[in-house]
């Protein structure tokens, strides 16, 4: 048990900003709300420290002392716990407590936004091969891409571990391309755009899921809002997308 123990299910939700206890309790009552496997019912009680509650198969975070940063990965920045190289690391540029971990990854050279957090179940839900979390990135490549290269983006690409998934691709101007994939593959839009003979040359990841923001210098993080942690909840149970302040195209 967590020190405050078992409460009302609403007010747990209501705290987790899911909006007034009464709101809260129409969502039970329609029974949008499902705690450890089980549809809710009025009156349940749940300890925010163990259980898992979904609103609309969308997790919502409840525990306590949980934390979501968003960081703005600079290049060179290694996104691992320790490097025995010594070089920085994502963690380096975070608060040392609570101990937090980065969702997914981004290679060495690649910049932009990472989400670091202490809450297992938010990164498992973020991760997984089946959620399709979309990710953002602005590919600047050597060359300009043709019509046809773009298209075969958008299509699908074989490389060594198999086809590609289609993609969202767009041509912002000369040598830039926005890419969007729902996929998690190793250093996967560099070896894309290999493939159509245009190498990557600076690569910046500037949404994920819904969630974005252009005013997030290098190396700078913050605090996601309660409701960009549901926005990412809700892309991981539907895979839905959506747009929002992305950050500066690379120049």
């Amino acid at each position: 048990m967590s020190d405050e123990g078992p409460q009302r299910l609403q007010k747990v939700l209501a705290r987790a900003g899911q909006g007034s206890r009464r709101t809260c309790e129409d969502l039970i009552v329609e029974g949008r709300v499902v705690v450890n496997g089980v549809v809710a019912t009025i009156g349940d009680k749940v300890d925010p420290a163990f259980a898992r509650i979904e609103i609309d198969g969308a997790l919502v975070p409840v525990a306590p002392g949980l934390v979501h940063y968003l960081l703005n990965k600079p290049p060179g920045v290694v996104t691992t716990a320790s490097d025995p190289e010594g070089r920085t690391t994502v963690l380096d540029l975070v608060p040392a407590a609570p101990r937090v971990f980065p969702v997914g990854r981004l290679d060495l050279m690649t910049e932009g936004l990472l989400i670091l957090t202490n809450d297992g179940a938010f990164a498992h839900d973020l991760m997984h091969p089946s959620k399709g979390v979309e990710k953002e990135y602005l590919a600047q490549v050597r060359g300009d891409p043709s019509p046809a290269s773009v298209r075969s983006l958008r299509e699908g690409v074989e490389l060594g571990d198999g086809m590609t998934a289609p993609a969202k691709v767009s041509r912002v101007t000369d040598g830039v391309l926005r890419i969007t994939i729902h996929e998690g593959r190793n250093r996967q839009i560099r070896r894309m755009c290999e493939t159509i003979g245009h190498p990557v040359e600076r690569l910046v990841r500037t949404r994920i899921g819904g969630v974005g923001d252009a005013t997030l210098k290098p190396g700078e993080f913050r605090i996601l809002t309660i409701k960009e942690v549901s926005r990412l909840g809700a892309a991981a149970s539907t895979g839905s997308t959506g747009s929002t302040g992305a950050l500066a195209p690379p120049k």
